[in-house]
């Protein structure tokens, strides 16, 4: 078995997992969907690229070549998760926005024709600076642990 695959997948999972209760603590609702939705708190991209790296990290040290490769790429991939997925979100929230203004001005004088959009665009792409903190931190201790549960099973 692939423990630095496994350990990456474990950490998406588990993040994706935190993403029920925390919804539910701010909502008061439960919300299966939390289960598979991108973007809240922690960041699931964050714990999966956090946990491989950290796991390399420790297996094979700083100046491995594999290490190297994973931080880079967590790098890139948290840094896509608060730029371009999250500009991507505030961008739909304005389009669902003009589509609700649009509709209510459609109402107010009747001549003009306003066909609403069958289904909103996705808001929630990308994730704010602290999710993708909570979700780097859930990674590193995962990662931690994973390696510790190996090195003790050898």
């Amino acid at each position: 078995m692939n423990q630095a695959l496994t350990t990456a997948l474990i950490g998406i999972g588990a993040a994706q997992a935190m993403k029920l209760p925390i919804t539910y603590a701010k909502t008061k609702q439960w919300d299966v969907s939390q289960l598979i939705q991108t973007g809240g708190m922690p960041s699931s991209h964050s714990a999966g690229v956090s946990a491989l790296a950290t796991y390399i990290a420790l297996k094979r040290g700083l100046s491995a070549i594999d290490f190297a490769v994973s931080s880079v790429f967590g790098a890139v991939v948290m840094y896509d998760a608060m730029g371009i997925r999250r500009a991507a979100g505030e961008i739909a929230v304005e389009v669902n926005d003009l589509d609700e203004r649009l509709e209510r001005l459609a109402e107010q004088h009747p001549g003009p024709y306003h066909a609403r959009k069958r289904k909103a665009l996705k808001e929630q792409l990308g994730h704010l600076p602290i999710e993708v903190l909570g979700g780097a931190v859930l990674g590193i201790t995962i990662g931690t642990l994973s390696y510790l549960f190996e090195r003790r099973n050898k």
